[in-house]
């Protein structure tokens, strides 16, 4: 069942940002690299990409609740809860751990046929297939998972491809 699968990508990227998260340094929260971005603003500092990381995941929450939301109404709950801000390490793993409770939640109500069903966003109010919304969140996370990966090597943390990846066929 392709829920089943989606959800398996999921965990593993969840698992190497959880890992990245445990190996930034301590005062490093305000760090940046010293470079020009292509938006012209300042690149984010360590902490806010943290953040970004739970925005990633507040997303796919949201995604979920949208596609379930007779059975998913104490989701709204996680709307309380600060996204995109300058996070700790330990705050966001804790918060990581608790956003994927409710995603296991929400992807255990989900079908193939669910998958193509569209629903409201906050972006697209008259709606996006599900599978669309999920994958975009996926790819947000992935994206702001490798950032992390990437401040981590400037910031000389000894961080490979086996910090990055989950690698088929080994035991984690």
């Amino acid at each position: 069942m392709l829920p089943v699968l989606i959800l398996a990508k999921l965990r593993e990227q969840v698992d190497r940002a959880d890992h990245l998260l445990s190996l930034v340094p301590a005062g490093s929260l305000e760090w940046k690299p010293d470079a020009p971005t292509t938006s012209g603003r300042p690149p984010a500092v360590v902490g806010r990409v943290i953040g970004h990381l739970l925005e990633c995941l507040a997303g796919s929450c949201a995604a979920l609740y949208a596609a379930n939301s007779d059975r998913l109404g104490h989701f709204l709950l996680l709307r309380q809860r600060p996204v995109n801000h300058s996070a700790q390490p330990e705050e966001a793993r804790e918060r990581i751990r608790e956003y994927m409770r409710h995603i296991e939640e929400g992807f255990a109500l989900l079908s193939n046929a669910d998958l193509e069903r569209v629903v409201p966003t906050v972006f697209v109010p008259s709606g996006e297939a599900l599978i669309t919304l999920l994958l975009g969140n996926l790819e947000h996370l992935i994206n702001h998972k490798y950032q992390l990966f990437f401040y981590l090597k400037l910031l000389g943390v000894p961080v490979g491809s086996r910090d990055l990846y989950c690698w088929r066929g080994e035991a984690q």
